[in-house]
């Protein structure tokens, strides 16, 4: 055992290290030292953000966008999630169980800013094409987890339902979906925090939203206004992440 251990050590250290003479890292940090001040200089230049009556309330819409497009993306991803984890839990026959995972797959597989990338050369730039990009990805992810609760979920109750003479729908609604409805919501919500941070992060490519605002201040060497947009990313994620987490301890069940 103790050999073993050492082999797998010796392993990891000469993946590290082939790892660090592939990328080249240490010629990479020499010429960095030189540019240190540089560097530092540019930091301080973050250190004032603008804060002028008109540039905040241009940040203050920016965030609202923000705030929208991962709200809404969400929402279509639930439902979409929903729609797809019902025949990838097995429900409707195996091939559409295997047809409903491979899309699932597939759409989880493709990073929100590639969707991005292909939903602004299909829709134009904007934050449409931002929804459109999160709620893609989203749907793929929830579709998974909301198949898995399914699976997961004790067969009694809806079976006696059946036994009884109760419809499919009715035994499902009165069944199952009480028992995963918990885990729905706060895979949901949990969700929607991740993409509080990537409704921001997808202005990049043109999504629209504070990404945008960020995008452009920093393409024109604007400090400044690129330190106030990044501190309203962070207090946006902030109150999200709290009000998921007020939402959670409320709706979610334990």
């Amino acid at each position: 055992m103790p050999r073993r251990r050492l082999m797998l050590t010796a392993l990891v250290l000469t993946a590290v290290a082939a790892s660090v003479w592939r990328l080249d890292l240490i010629s990479a940090f020499a010429e960095g030292q030189d540019s240190l001040g540089e560097l530092l200089g540019f930091l301080q230049r973050f250190a004032a953000p603008d804060t002028s009556p008109a540039f905040l309330a241009k940040v203050g819409q920016g965030a609202i966008e923000t705030l929208a497009i991962s709200l809404i993306g969400t929402l279509l991803a639930v439902l979409g999630g929903v729609a797809l984890a019902l025949p990838a839990s097995g429900r409707f026959g195996r091939l559409s169980q295997i047809v409903s995972r491979f899309i699932l797959n597939l759409l989880r597989s493709v990073p929100e800013l590639v969707w991005a990338t292909l939903t602004v050369l299909a829709a134009g730039l904007g934050p449409f094409a931002g929804t459109l990009a999160l709620a893609l990805h989203t749907t793929g992810v929830l579709g998974r987890l909301y198949a898995e609760a399914l699976e997961n979920a004790p067969p009694a109750p809806e079976a006696a339902l059946r036994g009884a003479g109760s419809g499919a729908a009715a035994a499902f609604l009165y069944g199952t979906l009480p028992a995963v409805a918990p885990q729905w919501v706060a895979y949901g919500l949990y969700r929607w925090e991740m993409n509080i941070r990537m409704a921001a992060i997808l202005g990049f490519v043109g999504a629209g939203g504070l990404g945008a605002q960020l995008y452009y201040a920093l393409s024109l060497f604007h400090e400044a206004q690129a330190a106030t947009l990044i501190v309203a990313m962070l207090l946006l994620s902030l109150a999200v992440d709290a009000l998921s987490g007020w939402l959670r301890r409320r709706l979610v069940v334990a």
